[in-house]
């Protein structure tokens, strides 16, 4: 199963499930990352955390968990 956090930056990604549970499952919901959704990844901070996309047209930093829930094709 690839992740968002496996991601490398410049590659684009289709969101196939968002995993977990509760508010942050809820959270990334809300700003748009559901299934079938389009991922541009623009880049990761030197430690590799936050990671910062591109989705429905707006930029979005995440955290490496909160990307390691998300699960991509």
């Amino acid at each position: 199963m690839k992740t968002l956090r496996d991601v490398n930056p410049g590659e684009s990604v289709s969101v196939v499930k968002v995993h977990g549970t509760g508010a942050l499952r809820r959270r990334l919901l809300d700003m748009g990352i559901t299934k079938g959704t389009k991922v541009d990844v623009l880049k990761m901070a030197p430690l590799g955390d936050p990671i910062e996309v591109t989705v429905r047209g707006y930029d979005l930093s995440l955290r490496k968990a909160e990307g390691e829930i998300v699960e991509v094709e």
